[in-house]
């Protein structure tokens, strides 16, 4: 499985073209960044270039299209999707996600068909370049009350919303604190097959009662409570061969620099995909 970043959890690290060098300084292996805008500022080869040069890869694109709102601000945004999807492409990547919030203050049956037609038009204009859909559940307790109507924020959830979704290239984007806060067992994973999977995030967390942990408190690979260990364990158990990306989600920006930012995450993944018997 490939080590990768996000740019949470790693301050002011500036610009994409500097994040993929010092990425690639500290032996990850791939970056979730914006394919287009690297291409707009560089050109395709040039941009291919500098990934090759430093050993990295894109590990998914955003999801630029608004889905969870009016119908045409998310008419608006499929042309740059598009886009979005020929640039991915271009650099290889084959991996774009979004995240569900587990509360809408839309009632949730009808946002659930609507948003249902919705992301079955990004995966039918992603699919067309060969670009995977990854949806992310979101587990942590207090954002299951944040807005009016409770949505979904199970993995069993959304697995059987994908069915319904019913497009070949949706999966999962599972990030391993939404497995926590949710109590899901290395079991469940376990029942997963890879292709399930498009992406992964891995962040660790605070010793709370799980009810407790919030959503913008998470700690660095294996500095907290998650047992990443078995986590990974689980994952390469079922095939899985893509990237495990961090992405720490803070209250506070880290006032570190950069660069010791980055060590801090390499010892993290050292230790966690140790603990796996990845190392």
């Amino acid at each position: 499985m490939l080590r990768g970043l996000s740019r949470a959890g790693l301050g002011s690290i500036g610009s994409d073209e500097r994040f993929i060098a010092l990425a690639g300084e500290h032996g990850f292996q791939t970056v979730d960044i914006d394919a287009k805008g690297l291409i707009d500022r560089n050109g395709l080869e040039a941009a291919r270039k500098l990934l090759a040069d430093n050993n990295v890869t894109i590990g998914s694109i955003g999801l630029s299209v608004e889905w969870r709102q009016s119908e045409e601000t998310f008419r608006a945004g499929l042309a740059k999707l598009a886009e979005d999807a020929a640039a991915a492409a271009a650099l290889g990547c084959r991996s774009c996600c979004t995240y569900i919030l587990p509360a809408t203050d839309f009632k949730a049956a009808h946002f659930t068909v609507i948003a249902t037609r919705r992301l079955r038009t990004c995966a039918q204009i992603l699919g067309a370049y060969g670009i995977r859909l990854g949806l992310e559940f979101v587990g942590p307790h207090h954002l299951r009350t944040a807005w009016a109507n409770p949505f979904l924020w199970t993995m069993h959830e959304t697995l059987d919303w994908i069915d319904a979704i019913g497009e070949p290239n949706v999966g999962l984007l599972f990030d391993s604190y939404h497995w926590y806060t949710n109590g899901h067992t290395l079991a469940d994973i376990e029942a997963l097959t890879p292709d399930q999977i498009v992406h992964v995030h891995i962040n660790d967390a605070p010793d709370l009662p799980v009810e407790e942990v919030l959503d913008n408190g998470r700690l660095y690979p294996g500095e907290g409570v998650i047992d990443l260990g078995g986590f990974l364990k689980a994952l390469n158990a079922i095939g899985y061969k893509g990237s495990v990306t961090q992405e720490i989600l803070t209250k506070e920006a880290p006032a570190a620099s950069s660069e010791a930012l980055l060590e801090r995450s390499k010892a993290g993944f050292d230790k966690v995909y140790q603990a796996a018997g990845l190392a």
